[in-house]
């Protein structure tokens, strides 16, 4: 338990420094460093160890989400006509996504990750852009993006703005205004998804001690503890150091997480 719970502080700490760094969700750090953690320790059973990490990884962006949304609302970034657009496919999407998840095996979850890791590495190694397929905006697509936004976020553990800034962007969104109202959107997924593996996990027997459903306290708290306040310093950082530069080494980091999941 005091390894789990040091091992979570020292999480925290560095995914809020990269959160801050790099503009990214945590949870592409923490799902994975929580699934070794579990795998370490067995103190959740192997069948649940990803939905675990997922589920506490959501939790976790509950907190750091709202952070920035004080921050960006600071600013006056946030459109929120485009949020209340989005908001209704989000949360149906989030739901379908923990459905999902809780009904896929354990194996399938963590392959679906890893291909996602893989992507969202080489996206920020060769800094490619998806290019926009669309000639003229509907209003419904923001319906059918935030559901989609809200499904893959859910079942990955991650905030969505990974997918929701570039969706904004190619809808001639400014980035400004994208990265605000993505981490706007960030909230909603994690509290309907992080209530929902709740939900699900409760209903589950013999569930590890110091759990809430899916959610692993320990860890939960350990990291919320830190990346709240280290995720002002990554930004800070982002002005100061070759954040360009930083990008290629963390999408190796990522890569070798990826290899090491694979191979686990």
């Amino acid at each position: 338990m005091i390894e789990i719970i040091i091992a979570s502080l020292i999480l925290g700490v560095i995914s809020g420094i990269l959160s801050g760094l790099f503009g990214l969700g945590g949870g592409l750090i923490i799902v994975p460093v929580l699934l070794s953690l579990f795998s370490e320790e067995t103190i959740i059973p192997i069948n649940q160890q990803m939905i675990f990490a997922i589920a506490t990884s959501l939790a976790t962006i509950i907190f750091t989400s709202m952070a920035s949304i004080v921050a960006h609302q600071q600013q006056k970034t946030i459109l929120w006509f485009k949020v209340k657009r989005l908001l209704p496919g989000i949360l149906i999407g989030a739901l379908l996504g923990t459905l999902i998840a809780h009904k896929i095996n354990s194996d399938s979850l963590r392959l679906f990750f890893i291909s996602y890791l893989i992507y969202s590495a080489l996206k920020m190694a060769l800094s490619f852009k998806i290019k926009s397929m669309l000639t003229k905006y509907y209003e419904w697509l923001d319906y059918v993006a935030g559901s989609l936004i809200g499904f893959f976020s859910a079942l990955l553990g991650i905030g969505g703005g990974s997918l929701t800034v570039p969706f904004l962007t190619s809808t001639q969104t400014p980035m400004k205004n994208a990265v605000a109202i993505s981490s706007a959107c960030g909230f909603p997924i994690a509290c309907v998804a992080t209530m929902s593996y709740i939900f699900l996990g409760l209903a589950q027997p013999n569930l590890p001690q110091w759990s809430l459903g899916y959610v692993y306290l320990p860890s939960f708290l350990g990291i919320v503890t830190c990346s709240i306040f280290t995720a002002p310093i990554g930004a800070k950082l982002a002005n100061k150091l070759p954040a360009k530069k930083l990008k290629r080494y963390f999408s190796l980091i990522l890569l070798i997480i990826a290899a090491k999941m694979l191979i686990h």
